[in-house]
């Protein structure tokens, strides 16, 4: 007859036994795993019953003010640093064994604002037109670790507005600052949108109030989310943050990489750089991506 009492160690193998007939290796390896780690935690907190249920209401209402837009668990996971912990992982398998090569560019958080279908535009293009904020030109050029060009590698960029907003916080508004580009033949790239302000994650929900219960802030330093991706080349999700912005020692979500620190050079109005012609003051902002040969990411 199966064992049917258990005390706070025995329950552990208990549960991790019912896994004997699992066929999924990397499932069983890592529920296993999971299995240990949680009850584990339980024993070493001295887990009460009235805590495990604040806990399990907690998750119940990130699940409640999840929605189309709008993704709590993402934004749990950024603020535990958990998303940067597999990002991190990510990045150390796909640079083990690489000796003497360039770096690739830091990856860093996707974050909660991604959003499928943004349009395609021609290289400099205003992908901000109308939106509120101090307009930046953005260059550089995509290569990989050889410093190769990489014609027609593509840039999926979106941030928040000069107020720190994102498109789909506001009612019915579409989507604004957000754009696919393509680089050239010399895998140039250049467009115009807003020098990035920084603002505070949502904190409206259960994981603000987290914050708040953990003494922590919920702000963001100033940044522009891009996905760059070419044929043959692993894609990185990353961004670019202003280099003079508040919180970048302080991340919410962690995600802040020194490499990714990028200064946005004021200039006075005038002819800009790709020939635009400018009646108000607008920044510079210069960075080149270097992308991974999708061989060596395996």
């Amino acid at each position: 007859m199966a064992q049917l009492e258990y005390d706070t160690e025995s329950i552990t193998d208990a549960v991790i036994a019912r896994l004997t007939d699992c066929q999924d290796p990397r499932f069983k390896e890592v529920m296993s795993s999971l299995v240990r780690h949680m009850h584990a935690f339980a024993r070493e907190v001295d887990l009460k019953g009235d805590e495990w249920f604040t806990a399990i209401q907690f998750l119940t209402a990130c699940g409640k003010k999840c929605d189309d837009k709008r993704q709590e668990f993402i934004l749990l996971s950024d603020t535990l640093g958990m998303s940067m912990q597999v990002v991190a992982l990510e990045h150390a398998r796909a640079l083990k064994g690489r000796t003497g090569a360039t770096p690739p560019t830091d990856a860093t958080v996707q974050g909660p604002f991604y959003w499928e279908g943004a349009p395609d535009l021609p290289l400099g293009s205003d992908i901000a037109e109308g939106v509120p904020g101090e307009p930046a030109l953005y260059s550089g050029r995509v290569t990989d670790l050889e410093g190769q060009p990489l014609k027609g590698a593509l840039l999926d960029i979106w941030s928040g507005d000069g107020d720190g907003v994102y498109d789909m916080q506001r009612e019915d508004s579409g989507m604004r600052a957000r754009a696919r580009i393509r680089t050239d033949e010399q895998g140039r790239y250049w467009f115009w949108s807003i020098r990035p302000t920084f603002y505070p994650v949502p904190s409206d929900g259960p994981v603000g109030d987290m914050l708040r219960k953990m003494g922590r802030h919920p702000n963001r330093p100033g940044h522009i989310h891009m996905k760059v991706s070419a044929p043959g080349h692993k894609e990185v999700v990353t961004h670019l943050f202003v280099k003079d912005s508040p919180y970048l020692d302080s991340d919410a979500v962690f995600g802040v990489r020194e490499s990714l620190i990028v200064e946005f050079e004021k200039h006075e109005p005038g002819t800009a750089m790709d020939g635009r012609q400018m009646g108000k003051p607008y920044h510079v902002a210069h960075y080149d991506f270097r992308l991974i040969p999708q061989g060596d990411a395996a």
